[in-house]
């Protein structure tokens, strides 16, 4: 792979500047999110289907996202990173306007594949792009990317939010925020590293299983996932429907989810240097399993919101800390970056069909105690994420951001 002159190895200016895109990207990824979520109650209503039906349209992103993700490796070789994440990054803002559209079960399941594809391709790519920018760098930058992401999302939740409280017609604020967002996230791919594949170099498969290494890894990924996904999806409707908030009340609730995940991923890369990742995920998981077990046990909205923000606060980082780890847990880490983030990914498109299915058969309060039972399993698997950096010739790790042992 080559890659342009604007990135020297060390952290100069063109690399800063790098960073900067890459982090805009996705703040304006995260905005499609915590757009798509608030309005999650609106897009029901008008669909005017029940929360199993709504649990199995949810479904339909991860079938998209599962089919199309693969395939981010081959177009980035074929164009080029920067021009890929330009084309699947506009698919992805542009696909928001879809799912607000469709007035029965049928076209939405549509839709919501076209949007999980779509997000799952541009996804991966700019994850890839995060990682390259970090090993130039030479210390850790992918919580903190992760937070601008969330920071996007709360942007995107805040404005959906306000959309509710005015009554706002979901089409016609999809469609505004869709069209904003694409001029954005095109313009800041300008910015982003131009990775190219050398002229002989083998294409990347279409499809690779992740290696051994990536699983227990990606394990620990897919609890972390299905909590986030779980709550940024359906924790309005838990409030409206379960504790009788308002629809206002409702949209705020994903706020506050969005807001804690924000924080916690700023200032994810401080903590994880000073405690390392294994002590940062087990005192995260704790606070997850409290946050859940809030949730499930709530009488009043108060408790509950902030049961949704202990959960966002405790699963904060996983994510960019299992990417780290998976990039040094076997001799090709971007098989196994690719593995775990399929891994992840697909859970936090799988979850909210699978609480819309367990309210179906039992209770939404149900479906919370499932998400309960994983956070906790973060407490249990964070030691998969300790995997010792590989080492350069020399001795010395190869990426030295990728280190879990915690420092003085």
């Amino acid at each position: 792979m080559t890659a342009d002159a604007e990135l020297p190895a060390k952290d100069g200016g063109g690399v800063r500047r790098a960073r900067y895109a890459v982090a805009a990207v996705f703040c304006a990824h995260g905005a499609v999110t915590g757009s798509f979520a608030t309005r999650v109650p609106w897009i029901q209503e008008h669909a005017q289907i029940s929360a199993g039906q709504l649990g199995l349209a949810l479904a339909f992103p991860a079938v998209g996202a599962a089919l199309a993700m693969p395939l981010a490796g081959s177009v980035s070789h074929r164009f080029g990173s920067r021009a890929a994440l330009r084309g699947l990054v506009a698919l992805w803002t542009l696909a928001l306007a879809l799912p607000s559209l469709a007035p029965d079960l049928l076209t939405l399941c549509l839709a919501l594949f076209v949007f999980g594809a779509s997000a799952g391709m541009s996804d991966v790519t700019m994850n890839a792009l995060g990682v390259e920018v970090e090993n130039r760098i030479g210390r850790s930058v992918m919580s903190s990317l992760h937070g601008m992401w969330s920071v996007g999302a709360l942007l995107g939740s805040a404005a959906g939010t306000v959309a509710a409280h005015l009554h706002v017609d979901a089409r016609l604020h999809h469609a505004g925020a869709a069209l904003v967002l694409t001029a954005i996230a095109v313009t800041v791919c300008q910015g982003v590293p131009d990775v190219r594949s050398e002229p002989d170099e083998t294409p990347p498969p279409r499809f690779a299983l992740p290696p051994r290494s990536a699983l227990l890894i990606g394990a620990v990924g897919f609890c972390a996932v299905f909590a986030e996904g779980a709550a940024m999806d359906w924790s309005g409707v838990y409030l409206r429907d379960v504790l009788g908030g308002s629809p206002g009340v409702a949209a705020a609730s994903t706020t506050a989810f969005a807001l804690t995940m924000a924080v916690a991923r700023l200032s994810g890369d401080r903590i994880v240097d000073r405690f390392g990742a294994v002590g940062t995920v087990r005192v995260g998981g704790t606070l997850a399993t409290v946050g859940g077990l809030l949730v499930v046990t709530a009488t009043g909205t108060v408790t509950a919101l902030a049961g949704f923000g202990l959960i966002g606060l405790g699963v904060a980082v996983v994510v960019p800390l299992a990417f780290a780890a998976a990039a040094r847990s076997g001799p090709r880490p971007a098989q196994a970056i690719a593995g775990v983030a399929t891994i992840t990914y697909t859970s936090g498109l799988i979850a909210p069909s699978a609480i819309g299915g367990v309210a179906d058969l039992s209770s939404l309060v149900a479906s919370f105690g499932l998400v309960t039972v994983l956070a906790f399993g973060l407490v249990v698997g964070a030691g998969v994420l300790g995997t010792r950096p590989k080492t350069a010739a020399g001795g010395s790790p190869a990426t030295p951001a990728a280190a879990d042992a915690p420092r003085p």
